[in-house]
């Protein structure tokens, strides 16, 4: 008997709030297909790694973030045929939330890398359809987990984590009301017992995040 054969890759939807906008990190493309093209980062899983290894090497190698703190997790896998005119390409994609990075900087294959406000990008293969599922999916964690604390610091203010859903639901949330729920959510934050200073204005309480991985009920729902 005889076994197709195909390659397999990793497709990465790296996702950060940037001056209240969602973006997403692209790479121009450096070399074909696709050349001059922007594209999510990923690349080719080598014969001695696993998947979550080639997810994190290819963020590294192809954007020079390598290993921030934040949240990775699968997202899918894609298999159509004729997606990569190389050949027979299975691709599995990767979601990760991170906090405000510097500007990446493109490496290896890559001609250039940015944040990218979310919007219609005309991306390279089939990425734009990978990109969709991301947003869709962090939108969706946001009800019911508290993964929005993955785009934030260490330590953050209830406001700034508010702002946080906003950007990524593309809805505005009603302060007084966030600032309870999120507070009495249990596992949800917790207080440092520290606040802001050396800002204008009444200092805010500094929180981090919970021992929580459900919010049940969850902290708020899109369109409510």
């Amino acid at each position: 008997m005889s076994y197709p054969v195909f390659a397999v890759t990793v497709d990465l939807v790296v996702l950060t709030v940037r001056d209240g906008e969602l973006n997403a990190l692209l790479v121009e493309r450096g070399i074909e297909p696709h050349l001059g093209r922007w594209a999510l980062p990923g690349g080719f899983v080598l014969g001695d790694e696993d998947l979550d290894a080639a997810a994190r090497r290819e963020l590294g190698e192809e954007t020079g973030l390598d290993g921030p703190a934040g949240h990775l997790e699968q997202l899918g896998s894609y298999g159509e045929p004729g997606r990569d005119p190389r050949g027979r390409v299975v691709t599995v994609a990767y979601l990760a939330l991170l906090p405000d990075l510097p500007a990446p900087v493109a490496g290896t294959d890559a001609a250039a890398a940015a944040w990218t406000p979310i919007g219609k990008h005309g991306l390279a293969f089939d990425h734009d359809r990978i990109l969709a599922d991301g947003v869709e999916r962090a939108r969706s964690k946001l009800e019911y987990t508290p993964l929005a604390t993955a785009f934030c610091p260490p330590e953050f203010t209830i406001a700034a984590l508010r702002q946080v859903y906003e950007a990524v639901w593309g809805e505005h949330l009603d302060p007084r009301n966030f600032h309870r729920k999120a507070t009495t959510t249990p596992g949800f934050v917790e207080p440092t017992g520290r606040s802001t200073g050396g800002e204008p204005g009444r200092p805010a309480r500094l929180y981090r995040r919970g021992d929580a991985t459900l919010l049940n009920p969850p902290i708020l729902r899109r369109g409510q």
